[in-house]
């Protein structure tokens, strides 16, 4: 049975054009962009489980976001202060 996620998402033209930039652009860290692009597909009226096959995600994950962004718009998108050690950076090849 599919589930319908009760976070319906609407952009504004400032938020759809943010969010267009940042799913276009190559140079941002690739969880950025994927971020950018499940809002962007929420807001087309696609349900979690459609967003996560076409991403290649989990439906939790596409859940996660939906609902972050719905309560914290742009803001939810980004990176929150985890606990412990600070994530190193990527070994260069």
């Amino acid at each position: 049975m599919p589930r319908h996620s009760p976070f319906h998402i609407e952009l504004s033209a400032k938020e759809a054009a943010q969010l267009n930039r940042r799913a276009v652009r190559y140079t941002l860290p690739y969880f950025e962009v994927v971020r950018a692009k499940m809002i962007l597909m929420a807001a087309q009226g696609l349900d979690n489980d459609q967003i996560a096959a076409r991403l290649d995600t989990r439906r939790e994950v596409v859940s996660q976001w939906r609902k972050r962004f719905f309560t914290d718009r742009l803001a939810g998108l980004d990176e929150r202060a985890r606990p412990g050690r600070p994530r190193a950076p990527a070994a260069a090849a």
